[in-house]
């Protein structure tokens, strides 16, 4: 319907727009679905700037506190993907698989991960971000090798998955610029956990990103998004739904984010650690999610016999990423910066390590200048820890369990104050627990 505003001499003037925010927000307010028409109306129209951002504000906060149906969150996607380009790599003649994460302490996958599946003939478009507080970001990574960019023309994308098979850029401010929005302004209105708005937001993009098929890795615990596996299970339902629902194939990896990955938290340590596993070695736990998730990839890519783990062990994989460095203007040979201050920390007594809080490690390498506290700041490559052992690990009196790296030895006291209670010895060493929690499928 029209509706009408009073002007000052007593008549109306028509609204053009077809419905109003206030309408959308009560309806969601008071726990209904919103109408396919309105939603998408609502969501071009935050787009276009006629729905304020206080009016989206109330919006986001009436689906935090009461949700979405699985239809609503398919029109929210759709719409967001509406709102920008949508990409295509039909004309490649190779399928297309990508992997998402939702972020955690030295969650390093990709960098091995894309090279390795595109050893098998599969185009990996990983369009990435960069990171914001206690999570690393891919881009930042990658940003320590001398020479290598991240801004890809779409062209230069598509040329790099035809001819090195695996491309890891950042996405283009054409795809879902809704979402853009719509993320800033959750950031600063106490939405950020709302399951609609977290699945519409990453699925609209990798949506729109045009890959033929997903695999989804949803962490869980003390360094994740979603500290509870039912949390995390309930995103990665969603997830997937709207994948399938969009002709996606889709599967997700539930994810243990209790304990840091690997040893190496930070960007320029975490490409040396992630070079050690293409060349056959690197921790086990990075090699183990590295290879649950190829596997996930090369299946919905038509090869669930092949054998990711020879491929990786001989160093096959390693031929790609020296081609997706190179093609990207980085020098996979050339030295990577390392920080001009050190600080080790000792183990107070012997036993066995029985906890590494990941949150608190991530914050303590945001501290020292891996990570930044707005989306503007630079990072400091070299920055970051290094751990020389992880729960389970026997120690001794006085033996290292960790080195802090900065440019600025003034950062260590703060880095220490977020380490002071995030990790644990103990007399016997604590009971294991799995990486992979469970697959999740449509």
């Amino acid at each position: 319907m029209r509706h009408t505003r009073p002007l000052a001499d007593g008549g109306a003037a028509v609204n053009a727009e077809p419905f109003d925010a206030v309408d959308v927000i009560r309806a969601k307010r008071d726990g209904g679905a919103v109408p396919e028409a309105e939603l998408r109306w609502m969501v071009d129209a935050y787009t276009r700037g006629y729905v304020a951002d206080a009016q989206m504000a109330a919006f986001a906060m009436a689906v935090l506190l009461n949700g979405m149906d699985r239809d609503e969150i398919r029109v929210l996607t759709e719409a967001m993907i509406a709102s920008g380009e949508r990409m295509s790599f039909a004309g490649l003649g190779k399928r297309t698989v990508d992997k998402h994460s939702t972020g955690g302490v030295g969650d390093k996958i990709t960098l091995p991960l894309a090279p390795l599946v595109a050893s098998f003939g599969v185009a990996v478009p990983q369009l990435s971000g960069r990171g914001l507080g206690h999570t690393g970001g891919t881009l930042d990574k990658l940003e320590s090798i001398p020479g290598w960019r991240a801004a890809l023309s779409n062209d230069e994308l598509t040329t790099q998955l035809r001819d090195v098979g695996a491309v890891v850029c950042a996405a283009g401010s054409g795809l879902a610029p809704a979402d853009k929005k719509l993320y800033a302004l959750r950031d600063v209105t106490g939405t950020v956990e709302a399951i609609p708005l977290i699945a519409s937001s990453i699925m609209s993009k990798k949506i729109a990103e045009g890959t033929d098929a997903l695999v989804l890795d949803v962490k869980f615990g003390s360094g994740a998004f979603m500290r509870e596996p039912e949390r995390a299970r309930e995103l990665a339902r969603t997830m997937v739904a709207l994948g399938t629902d969009s002709g996606v194939a889709t599967t997700a990896l539930l994810t243990n984010m209790e304990t840091p990955l690997g040893f190496a938290i930070g960007n320029a340590n975490e490409v040396r650690e992630s070079v050690e596993v293409l060349a056959g070695g690197g921790p086990a736990d990075i090699v183990e999610l590295t290879l649950a998730l190829a596997r996930e990839m090369l299946a919905l890519a038509g090869l669930p016999d092949a054998d990711v783990e020879g491929t990786l062990r001989e160093g096959r994989a390693m031929d790609s990423w020296r081609s997706m460095i190179r093609a990207q203007g980085g020098d996979p040979d050339a030295a990577l910066p390392v920080a001009r201050e050190t600080h080790v920390v000792t183990a107070p007594r012997a036993g066995y390590i029985t906890r590494m809080d990941a949150l608190s490690f991530g914050v303590a390498a945001w501290r020292l200048g891996a990570g930044r506290a707005r989306a503007q700041d630079p990072v400091i490559h070299a920055a970051g820890i290094d751990l020389h052992v992880k729960p389970g690990d026997a120690v001794v009196a006085g033996a290292p369990v960790m080195t802090l790296s900065a440019d600025d030895p003034a950062r260590f006291a703060r880095a220490l104050d977020a380490l002071g209670s995030a990790w644990d010895i103990g007399e016997t060493p604590p009971d294991s627990v799995p990486l992979v929690l469970e697959r999740v499928t449509a």
